[in-house]
């Protein structure tokens, strides 16, 4: 169930019942060629709608616009500072606590907010706030390797795109049909959670946008496969967490 398609006295006899909360994050940025600027905040919130029917969830809107500076110099992207990310995400946490929800389970589909949403998470009492992206199930792991292999890579993955082709149709590939180049071990380690450099270097080093993600390799049934397993897995994670809040209370 949609926070924001509920009444107030829907949520306050939700509350009295004992509840817990998905907080989707996203961003606003570009995702290569073939890639939907909102593809992270489209994933994140699609996974935790489909969970929430799953496990009688409530979810609240997500949160878009969040730390991008590294693809700023691609049209469409708008970063927030990261500062500025985690003092709003603060604040938006303390506020759902204070309403009375249980704890707020953070359904993550951008890289650049692990690192201030666990800064988040840390300053609240433990276990109020759980941070989970929603491709650290070890099962949707081993689906994106058996589907594409090395060419998921970092960025404007096939993943993230086939899930937003299940949900919003496909875009023309253009460049993307070419493979991008592939990543080193090195790289990948240095740059995972989105650790780019400034966005004129980015941009030169990756001109169509893609970080070693084969986008074209993306199809909608793909994307429906990998939505349903993420769903399943990210219920199942999000009623141990009740679980968990609700033996603390």
């Amino acid at each position: 169930m949609q926070l924001s398609l509920m009444t107030w006295p829907e949520v306050e006899a939700r509350l009295k019942r004992g509840a817990g909360v998905m907080l989707p994050m996203g961003s606003t940025e570009q995702h290569g060629p073939m890639g939907l600027i909102g593809t992270d905040a489209i994933c994140a919130e699609a996974f935790a709608l489909e969970a929430a029917k799953q496990c009688d969830a409530i979810v609240a809107p997500p949160m878009t616009y969040t730390p991008a500076p590294f693809n700023t110099a691609f049209p469409g992207t708008i970063s927030l500072d990261a500062t500025v990310f985690e003092t709003c995400l603060k604040q938006v946490c303390a506020g759902l606590l204070d309403q009375g929800f249980r704890g707020v389970f953070l359904v993550n589909g951008h890289g650049a907010n692990i690192e201030p949403a666990r800064a988040v998470a840390d300053s609240f009492p433990k276990g109020a706030i759980h941070l989970q992206s929603w491709w650290d199930p070890p099962e949707m792991g081993q689906m994106r390797t058996e589907m594409f292999g090395d060419w998921e890579g970092m960025h404007a993955t096939p993943s993230e795109v086939a899930v937003t082709q299940t949900l919003h149709g496909t875009k023309p590939a253009g460049r993307a049909n070419r493979p991008p180049e592939k990543l080193s071990a090195d790289y990948i380690r240095n740059h995972s959670g989105d650790r780019h450099g400034p966005p004129d270097e980015h941009r030169k080093a990756f001109p169509d946008g893609r970080v070693g993600s084969h986008s074209a390799l993306a199809t909608p049934d793909l994307g429906e496969q990998l939505l349903k397993a993420g769903a399943k897995a990210l219920a199942r994670d999000y009623k141990e967490f009740c679980e968990e809040r609700h033996a603390i209370s």
